[in-house]
């Protein structure tokens, strides 16, 4: 994966608003703000109950003051007492009525207000004071201006603690799903290396990981071991069976012993083949050769009728041997399994061996190619082994073999691509 590639997955992961860091963080920005909310209205309610209790005290401690100078000048109420009900607040004069201790009303109706009222019946009439609550009400707008502030810069702080919080978990579960994936892909060294340590779910996941991938590496080398074993015992007696069919007379019954053992030889070499690709004992030896030359020779050798179209015979870093290999299994593939005209196009990087057969079983597509198994009956006999040995050859050199069926419309049969590495002659792995 180059640069550019590597730069647009970790943006497009950077927002994508379905992954785990942001709804984390998305749920972060809620409760915040649900708690500030919560805790907002709160300071609120209790501010706005303490500057009317504050209020309702010094209106009836004023309108004593008041009462107690109405009495003592025989009647003339002091400056700033209303007598006159027209201007008391309705509700006030309602709490008033049948009652002689003060009664207290805050009023916001008065667009110069609010006032805190208090007022009682003194002497058959009604005297009542108000206090002015505007100080109290700017200073409780100036506390929400605060609260609002604070919250806003709590968020300010949360959401990026959050956010690189997530990062670390998001990095440890991407690390644990890319092992998964090469896991996937054949690579059974691959470890998520966050196994110990930590003893948090993440850790549980990687461990369980680790451990599938060690158990399948053991299983994996258990039967590798198992399959060279075979091959190299066969190997000895075979030579022997060899030969002895070579040695006797000929006839009828001699063809077909040296044409079983001719089978069995080929099977013990390709398992011999398998072993040393399973093992990774292969490598690859490239060259700069031309792709339509290489593949006409591999088909002219099978000894098969095929039909070879080159479109572009470019030359590229490859290993040939290899490629012959590929294509010679691809061919005897198309030919034992599926039916003729068999056609080898080469385009470029691209080589694709078709037939006009039944096609892949849909098995062989969803799982790949497997050992001992050819599929869908109506593909033919053999072992199975062809298509494994060219995907191991592929990989090898680091080629894709992609399988596929070609729509009926076309005429149908099985598609194998084989996408060769775009690096040219002097292998400084630019695409092509």
């Amino acid at each position: 994966m180059d640069a550019r590639s590597t730069a647009a997955t970790v943006w497009r992961n950077l927002w994508n608003w379905r992954s785990l860091r942001w709804q984390i963080a998305a749920l972060v920005v809620t409760a915040s703000c649900a708690v500030a909310l919560a805790v907002g209205l709160l300071v609120h309610n209790a501010t706005v109950d303490r500057h009317q209790r504050e209020g309702a005290a010094r209106a009836v401690e004023e309108l004593a003051s008041s009462v107690a100078a109405h009495r003592a000048s025989g009647g003339t109420p002091p400056e700033g007492t209303v007598t006159d009900p027209a201007e008391m607040p309705p509700e006030l004069l309602d709490r008033m009525r049948g009652s002689d201790d003060p009664v207290v009303w805050y009023d916001t109706a008065d667009r110069n207000g609010p006032w805190m009222w208090a007022a009682r019946p003194v002497d058959g009439e009604a005297l009542a004071v108000a206090v002015h609550m505007g100080s109290e009400r700017m200073n409780l707008a100036a506390l929400d201006r605060t609260m609002a502030k604070v919250s806003a810069a709590t968020l300010l702080v949360v959401v990026p603690l959050s956010l690189v919080v997530t990062a670390l978990l998001n990095r440890r579960l991407r690390r644990v799903a890319r092992t998964a994936r090469r896991i996937a892909h054949g690579d059974l060294d691959a470890r998520t290396g966050t196994g110990t340590g930590r003893g948090d779910e993440i850790t549980e996941i990687a461990g369980a990981v680790d451990s599938m991938a060690h158990s399948l590496q053991s299983r994996l080398r258990t039967e590798q071991r198992f399959t060279a074993d075979v091959a190299h015992e066969l190997r000895t007696p075979l030579m022997g069976l060899v030969t002895s069919a070579e040695l006797l007379p000929e006839g009828r019954a001699t063809d077909l012993v040296r044409d079983r053992v001719g089978v069995l030889r080929a099977l013990v070499e390709d398992l011999l083949e398998i072993s040393r690709l399973d093992a990774g004992a292969e490598a690859a030896d490239a060259r700069p050769v031309p792709v339509g030359g290489v593949v006409a020779d591999a088909v002219a050798r099978t000894g098969q009728p095929a039909r070879t179209v080159v479109v572009d015979d470019r030359v590229l870093m490859t290993d040939p041997r290899r490629l012959d290999r590929i294509i010679a299994n691809l061919v005897h593939n198309a030919h034992r399994h599926g039916r003729a005209p068999v056609e080898v196009r080469v385009d470029g990087r691209t080589v694709v061996v078709r037939d006009r057969g039944p096609g892949f079983p849909e098995e062989l597509l969803a799982e790949g190619p497997q050992r001992f198994r050819t599929g869908a009956p109506e593909r033919g006999h053999g072992h199975g082994l062809g298509l494994t040995i060219a995907l191991g050859h592929a990989g090898v050199i680091g080629a894709a073999l992609d399988l596929a069926n070609a729509d009926a419309a076309e005429g149908g049969g099985a598609v194998a691509t084989v996408t060769l590495p775009g690096e040219g002659p002097g292998g400084d792995g630019v695409p092509e």
